[in-house]
């Protein structure tokens, strides 16, 4: 168990002080069980410095990043108050190691969702939808790493920036959108691109979440997974994303 807590502090260590660390499972011996529990010790230190959990993240929702990857399902990490950029402020660069974006779309649960659910269930605990930004940061060398290890560095999640709510029950299974960089598109893509229907990675997250003992609770965020490729980031720069019906989303670097 010892090997589970110095992995957890060492992600959590080139996290909370932006530095990169050495790939330690390159030959992929560890099992995804120990890869999730490495993350939740890792973000069990969060808490310890007064960050409170707000919700779940998703990851590897295009069926062709899976196919890549090797998996039959979807990943997830944890998200904390901590992680959560107020639409239109700024970050400072300095906090992360090597950092990119993905547009998004999501979700904020007003009653709890846990286990297997149906994609009518599922939509009836959502509160509102949102566009929505994650700030990815990959904390090993280079941006590489094995499965076991993305998992274990909280499937690479680092912040999230939010729009404005709106009524779920719009149509936003193919919702067109833009991100771009100080004014100039830099990716485009649609809602579609989430396993299909944003709403299965919300099945998903209610199905993980619940088999890993912590259901998705009231007031909580998801965030669905990346409608795009992810592009890194520098200071000086506005990133923006553009969502059909639901409108835009930005901050400054």
């Amino acid at each position: 168990m010892s090997h589970i807590q110095d992995y957890a502090k060492l992600l959590d260590d080139a996290a909370h002080f932006a530095h990169e660390v050495e790939q330690f499972d390159t030959d992929n011996r560890l099992s995804l069980d120990d890869a999730y529990a490495i993350q939740a010790a890792s973000l069990a230190r969060r808490a310890g410095r007064g960050e409170t959990r707000v919700g779940v993240k998703m990851g590897f929702t295009s069926r062709a990043k899976m196919i890549q990857m090797g998996l039959s399902d979807v990943i997830w990490g944890r998200l904390t108050s901590g992680m959560q950029v107020e639409e239109g402020t700024s970050i400072d660069f300095k906090r992360y190691v090597h950092p990119r974006v993905e547009p998004e779309i999501a979700f904020i649960l007003k009653q709890p969702l846990e286990g297997n659910v149906t994609g009518p269930q599922a939509l009836a605990a959502v509160e509102a939808i949102a566009p929505a930004i994650e700030i990815i940061d990959s904390r090993y060398k280079d941006f590489k790493f094995t499965l076991p290890e993305v998992i274990a560095d909280n499937a690479s999640s680092s912040g999230f920036v939010i729009g404005a709510w709106h009524d779920p029950h719009v149509d936003f299974s193919n919702l067109g959108l833009a991100m771009t960089i100080n004014g100039r598109t830099v990716q485009v893509g649609s809602t579609a691109a989430l396993l299909g229907h944003p709403l299965r990675s919300l099945v998903a997250a209610a199905r993980l979440s619940a088999a890993a003992g912590e259901p998705l609770q009231a007031g909580w965020i998801v965030m669905a997974g990346g409608a795009t490729p992810a592009e890194y980031i520098q200071p000086g720069q506005y990133v923006s994303v553009e969502m059909e019906s639901l409108g835009r989303v930005g901050f400054h670097v």
